[in-house]
């Protein structure tokens, strides 16, 4: 198995930014073959110091192995959501990889 964990801090100029991304993501990478898992959601606030909560958005992928993620990765639909949502949105995104 690998995850791939991406958190997603929007823009807060924009007020319907983490909204737009979760349609974006919901459009454009629900559909892309591989994943075994997709989950897709809004930070959930916490009374737990060790839980981050500056992030608006994160998605939760997980696929057979790295290859499948890989492939994903160069999808035209995974470009196409970069383009097209993300860069307009999104002021920074981290990314965890793990198998």
């Amino acid at each position: 198995m690998f995850s791939h964990v991406v958190i997603f801090w929007t823009d807060p100029a924009q007020p319907n930014a983490a909204a737009e991304l979760l349609a974006g993501m919901d459009e454009y990478l629900r559909t892309i073959p591989g994943a075994l898992h997709f989950h897709i959601g809004k930070m959930v606030p916490s009374h737990r110091p060790v839980v981050d909560q500056s992030y608006q958005v994160a998605l939760n992928l997980v696929f057979p192995d790295k290859a499948a993620q890989d492939a994903y990765q160069v999808h035209p639909r995974h470009v196409e959501f970069v383009e097209k949502v993300f860069k307009k949105v999104c002021q920074k995104a981290v990314v965890y990889d793990f198998a």
